[in-house]
């Protein structure tokens, strides 16, 4: 098993007197090599904390979380970067590509750590092939500047998947897009999972997305609950 929560709960506070919020109550669920799954919820219901957690960019207050059966809270920060750099992929609803590189250097700035000089042609062999397979050969060289939000946010994609990650983390990726583009990087995710068989999370608002992962799961007051038909 690729993920695996353990009775997860996640509280905020506490402190001078006032009892501890609960963002996360008592969550458990698995997720195996190559699954896809979508986390929809309103606004608040910690959505983010949850992706957060598996992102290994918060910690819950009590449970167990495993990655490739390892628990993650027995992991020091070294080992927690090396999984952040190598195992997960993230893409947010900002892009945040760097104005100043263009978009093949962008997609390489993850191999920057961790990697020897004796692999850089093989990954800028993948970063030009996975460009390619997103639309976007003829750019290279551009700015994220020169591109739309759209383009922008394939690349961003790319660049999540440069390290080969085993599982995919998706915050609202397609938030900032106009409905085409957001058909089109939803349609994109849909294939990458399939055809580079990389696992996937993603939170989303949308609801037509959320649907086309294998698994959907609703959050609402800190507690997961299946829902098994999307509208």
């Amino acid at each position: 098993m690729l993920l695996e929560f353990k009775d997860v709960a996640k509280r905020y506070g506490g402190l001078d007197g006032q009892p501890p919020v609960a963002v996360l109550e008592n969550l458990s669920f698995q997720l195996a090599d190559g699954e896809s799954m979508a986390i929809v919820g309103p606004s608040g219901s910690g959505k983010s904390t949850l992706l957060n957690i598996i992102g290994t960019l918060d910690t819950p207050t009590h449970g167990q979380v495993l990655l490739n059966g390892k628990d993650l809270a027995r992991c020091d920060d070294r080992e927690l970067a090396g999984i952040r750099n190598g195992t997960l992929g993230f893409i947010f609803q900002a892009h945040h590509l760097l104005p100043q590189l263009n978009l093949l250097e962008n997609v390489l700035v993850p191999t920057l750590a961790g990697h020897s000089p004796a692999g850089t042609g093989e990954l800028e062999a993948r970063a030009r092939q996975l460009l390619r397979r997103v639309g976007l050969e003829s750019r290279l060289g551009h700015r994220p500047g020169q591109l739309s939000g759209g383009e922008c946010q394939r690349v961003a994609v790319v660049r999540a998947l440069i390290n080969r990650p085993k599982l995919l983390l998706a915050d609202e990726p397609t938030g900032a897009l106009d409905h085409q583009n957001a058909e089109e990087l939803a349609n994109l995710l849909v294939e990458l999972n399939r055809e580079e068989k990389v696992a996937v999370v993603l939170v989303t608002h949308w609801r037509e997305l959320a649907a086309r992962m294998g698994k959907v799961y609703e959050l609402h007051e800190g507690r997961l609950r299946t829902v098994t038909a999307v509208s």
